[in-house]
């Protein structure tokens, strides 16, 4: 019998951290009484009817286990796309939920990384487009950056295009080589556009990773990514 997804383990054990729920937000917290900077988690979307709260998937709780015992807040969030045309609702709602991070007294609000997984990557959009001076880096991790061929959306969530506003935040993609095809070409099409508009990516290769391959490919590969990945979100947090 086929694992569901939000019980498949995270490829990394890393010991929890305190959790607490606060309305759509799940915060995970490092030891400490100072503001830390913080990692807001926008997970994939849209999700199967019936699918658990992605919050409590061991996927996203190893994240943020993981970023906690580095000494960041991490803040998974929770969100529903019912329908492609709710997208702009969507993209409202998450900033609200990032606001509502940056406003907690055990943040840092001027050292925030958003971190988009999967379909969250179409959401990177805005942020891609217009940063805030305390948005410190984005991260993706196997991003959806190109619609399905199917898919009808409004035109402002197509990060490749969002590149040309001439943004200078940071950025890191992991990219599994077995993806995917809609999956990969996307990320080719945003390494292309990234490199025409001046915008370096980070980019952390895992070449024998399939899509999730950090609950599907138990790996020192996947492990080597997911530990980059911290790493580079982590050096946006440093940098001054």
């Amino acid at each position: 019998m086929t694992t569901p997804v939000a019980q498949r383990p995270f490829v990394l054990s890393t010991p929890a951290a305190p959790v607490e729920r606060h309305g759509n937000v799940d915060l995970h917290l490092p030891t400490g009484d100072g503001r830390e900077p913080a990692v807001v988690v926008v997970h994939g979307a849209p999700l199967p009817p019936g699918v658990p709260d992605p919050r409590d998937w061991l996927l996203y709780r190893g994240y943020g286990a993981l970023l906690a015992e580095s000494g960041v807040v991490t803040a998974l969030v929770s969100y529903q796309v019912a329908e492609l045309s709710a997208l702009p609702a969507t993209a409202e709602d998450i900033a609200t939920m990032v606001e509502q991070v940056r406003a907690d007294p055990r943040v840092d609000p001027d050292r925030v990384v958003l971190w988009f997984f999967s379909g969250g990557g179409l959401l990177a959009s805005d942020w891609l487009r217009d940063a805030p001076s305390w948005l410190r880096g984005i991260a993706l991790t196997y991003p959806l950056l190109i619609p399905f061929p199917d898919w009808e959306i409004d035109s402002r969530f197509l990060p490749v295009d969002a590149l040309e506003a001439g943004s200078t935040v940071p950025l890191v993609l992991t990219r599994a080589g077995r993806d995917i095809p809609v999956v990969l070409a996307g990320i080719d099409a945003f390494l292309t556009a990234a490199t025409v508009h001046g915008r370096p990516v980070q980019v952390i290769d895992v070449p024998d990773g399939q899509h999730s391959f950090d609950i599907l490919d138990h790996s020192p590969q996947s492990e080597a990514a997911v530990l980059a990945a911290r790493d580079a979100v982590l050096a946006f947090l440093a940098n001054n």
